[in-house]
């Protein structure tokens, strides 16, 4: 691993947390300093390959492994699962030192273009300018998107614009949405060895 790429305090930044509720079963191991690596079911197709590209664009390990009740919605699957996520980055990343904390990416998917931009700042919300074309991709409603990134970003406490700016197909959006996520955070969570180790904040905190 590279000093650009190396944990301040030389520490795997990982974590492995799970979920359990009457509606849905939740299981992720996270590691950050990963190589792009995915293990993904959660019994919605599109979802797992959403989050393939999450890790082999971020460089982020994930493992996640989830039950819920299909049966009723894809609803509560989708947003616990983003949940879980976002508290696993949240506690791998620990106090944030030493990172570079912001990140953003224009990302190209065809004829679409998107926009996110992220600050690992401990202070959850959320931006969604994204309109989709189309209810459905497969059989995941299209409004899954946001109810995903939403918990996703409040449970990483991280705040999270995302935009696409044009577009015409409801696939290539959601994908170049979640590419962009992934870039970005590959730039706000790299270690920054000019940080020494400090936390990139005036109030010497990035816990909110």
């Amino acid at each position: 691993m590279s000093p650009a790429t190396m944990p301040a305090n030389d520490k795997p930044r990982a974590a492995e947390l799970s979920r359990k509720t009457a509606e849905t079963e939740v299981r992720v191991r996270l590691v950050v300093d990963g190589q792009g690596r995915a293990d993904v079911s959660t019994g919605i197709g599109f979802l797992d390959h959403m989050l393939d590209l999450l890790a082999r664009h971020a460089l982020i390990d994930i493992e996640v492994k989830a039950t819920g009740d299909l049966h009723v919605d894809m609803h509560h699957t989708t947003e616990d699962v983003g949940i879980v996520l976002g508290q696993a980055l949240a506690e791998a990343l620990g106090a944030r030192a030493g990172i570079v904390r912001y990140g953003s990416v224009h990302l190209p998917m065809d004829e679409t273009l998107s926009r996110v931009a992220i600050d690992v700042s401990g202070r959850p919300f959320l931006v969604w300018k994204v309109a989709f074309p189309t209810q459905k991709i497969g059989e995941m409603d299209t409004e899954l998107m946001r109810e995903w990134f939403q918990a996703f970003a409040q449970n990483a406490g991280i705040t999270l614009h995302a935009e696409c700016l044009y577009g015409e197909n409801s696939h290539h959006i959601a994908e170049s949405l979640f590419k962009g996520l992934a870039r970005a955070l590959r730039q706000a969570v790299a270690v920054d060895p000019r940080e020494a180790g400090r936390v990139p904040s005036t109030k010497g905190s990035l816990r909110g």
